[in-house]
C-alpha cells in the first residue's frame, strides 16, 4: 500500500517530514510522496531521514524483522487557477534541485511573503495583534498558508474555531483575504515536466466543476503533457472514482492516489486509509515511475 498525497509541517500539515516517516513505518506504507503547497523544503529531511533508518537497520545484528522503511517519493502541490477555481497540480519524483523549478518556487514564496503581509495589515484593522514576524515564529519552517493564520487566531483567543477563522477572517469571501498570485494548470504541468517529474490532476472530484468543462480541462492538460489523475482519493465515493477512472481511460491518463494527509488540520483523514477505507495498491506507484509505459 502506498499513499501519493501527504503534507508536513513544511505546509499545512502538524507532522514534521521525519515524524511522517516514522508514522508510514507504523502504518505499513511501502512508500508515500510528500506533496507540500509549493515547497520542497522538507523533502531532503525525509528522505535523508529515511535513509538513516535503512542504514541502521542494515547494520543491526539479524533477529527479529524490523518494520520496512518506506520509500519517500519527492514530490509538490503546485496552486494554480483555471476560469476562476483553485486548481492543485501534484507533481511527482521531481528533481526539486533542478534549477529552473527552485527559481521558480523562490519568486513564488516570495509574492505568498507579500500576500500574507498584506492579510496581516488587514487582520490589525480588524482589531487582531498579529504580525507576520509573529507567524513565522509561531510555526517556524513552514510556508505560511491561510490555515496557519487560522490556528493562530485559535491559539490567540480570538476565535472558537478554525472555521470561524475562515468564516470571519481569511476564507475566500471574507474581509482579510487576500488572493495569491497563480500560474495556470498548464503552466504546471510543464514546469513539473522540466523537473523531470510526473504532473498529476490532484482530486478532481473537489472543483464541483460540471462534467464537460472537468472534460475540457483534462483534454486541455493531456495536450501539453497531463501524465495523471488522481481517481483514487479520501473522500471520493465510489460514483466519483468511477467517472474519474473513466476520464482516466479516455485521455490514456495513469491513476495516481493519496489521503491528502494533513494530520491534525484535518482529523478524519489518516495517512494510507484516508477515511478509513482508502486503498492505493502497490501497482499505481509502479505505473507513474519516470519511463513506465
Amino acid at each position: 500500500m502506498v499513499d501519493l498525497h501527504v503534507h508536513s509541517t513544511c505546509s499545512d500539515g502538524t507532522f514534521t517530514p521525519e515524524e511522517l516517516v516514522d508514522y508510514a513505518m507504523e502504518k505499513g506504507l511501502r512508500a508515500f510522496a510528500l506533496t507540500d503547497h509549493d515547497t520542497v523544503n522538507g523533502l531532503d529531511r525525509a528522505i535523508r531521514y529515511a535513509e538513516g533508518l535503512r542504514q541502521t537497520q542494515e547494520a543491526s545484528p539479524a533477529g527479529a524483522p524490523a518494520p520496512q522503511v518506506p520509500e519517500v517519493i519527492p514530490g509538490i502541490e503546485l496552486s494554480t487557477e483555471y476560469q476562476g477555481k483553485d486548481i492543485h497540480m501534484v507533481g511527482l519524483f521531481i528533481d526539486y534541485h533542478q534549477p529552473d523549478f527552485a527559481h521558480y518556487l523562490e519568486d513564488f514564496i516570495h509574492s505568498r511573503e507579500n500576500r500574507n503581509e498584506k492579510m496581516c495589515a488587514l487582520l490589525r484593522e480588524h482589531d487582531i495583534d498579529i504580525t507576520y514576524e509573529a507567524l513565522l515564529a509561531e510555526f517556524p519552517g513552514a510556508v505560511i498558508t491561510r490555515a496557519h493564520f487560522a490556528r493562530y487566531l485559535l491559539s490567540h483567543g480570538y476565535i472558537q474555531s478554525m472555521k470561524e477563522a475562515f468564516d470571519r477572517y481569511v476564507g475566500d469571501h471574507s474581509p482579510c483575504f487576500v488572493p495569491r498570485e497563480k500560474v495556470t494548470p498548464a503552466q504546471a504541468v510543464e514546469l513539473i515536466l522540466g523537473a523531470g517529474g510526473v504532473p498529476v490532476l490532484a482530486h478532481p472530484i473537489l472543483y464541483h466543476m460540471s462534467d464537460e468543462r472537468l472534460d475540457k480541462l483534462v483534454a486541455e492538460l493531456k495536450s501539453i503533457g497531463l501524465v495523471g489523475i488522481e481517481a483514487i482519493y479520501s473522500t471520493y465515493n465510489t460514483a466519483e472514482e468511477r467517472q474519474i477512472r473513466g476520464l482516466a481511460s479516455k485521455y490514456d491518463l495513469k491513476i495516481s492516489g493519496g489521503s491528502d494527509f494533513h494530520g491534525a488540520n484535518k482529523p478524519k483523514i489518516d495517512l494510507g486509509t484516508g477515511w478509513g477505507k482508502l486503498y492505493v495498491p502497490d501497482e499505481v506507484l509502479e505505473n507513474l515511475r519516470p519511463g513506465r509505459k
